[in-house]
């Protein structure tokens, strides 16, 4: 039987403690839809950033079209600051290959060159296939190939679950 998940409202909680004094103050956070923004939201009150949070949807920039399929995007980024100069710090829920964040970076640049960029997740699995790391890490949880760890939202309530990937066909 696998262990149990870690509870995403404390990992949350843990992140913004780590934060706490290692980012400026004028840093700008983006959470990357549709879990990364969940999890920005909930960084960004804890922290009391006085910077708007902004959100970036990453589709156009991902690299697996011909492998997973092109998903209509309804959603837009929004980055409602200048990122120029700015230290970012890039969210989101289940780092994995890293290919999302590469597109996230990649979508990030169309709005200028930030100072730095530093990466926020909730939880961390293996698989890397770029030389992605995060900077801050909910928990490091160990996943089998054949399932993916996925974040949800219920009524305002985070939850992760287990599932089996499916292949495309």
């Amino acid at each position: 039987m696998p262990a149990p998940l870690p509870d995403p409202e404390q990992l949350v909680r843990a992140i913004a403690d780590a934060m706490r004094g290692r980012i400026a103050p004028d840093a700008g956070m983006v959470g990357i839809y549709t879990g990364g923004a969940w999890v920005a939201e909930r960084l960004h009150r804890a922290l009391g950033l006085a910077t708007p949070l902004g959100h970036l949807a990453v589709t156009l920039h991902r690299d697996d079209f011909g492998r997973i399929g092109l998903h209509r995007e309804t959603r837009r980024s929004q980055i409602p600051f200048p990122v120029e100069g700015r230290e970012i710090v890039l969210v989101d829920d289940i780092l994995h290959t890293g290919r999302t964040i590469r597109a996230a970076l990649n979508e990030l640049f169309d709005f200028g060159r930030p100072a730095a960029v530093r990466l926020a997740v909730l939880a961390d699995r293996e698989g890397r296939e770029l030389p992605v790391c995060a900077d801050f890490v909910g928990a490091r949880v160990d996943v089998p190939q054949d399932e993916q760890l996925v974040l949800s939202n219920e009524n305002g309530k985070l939850a992760l679950t287990r599932a089996k990937r499916v292949k495309p066909a």
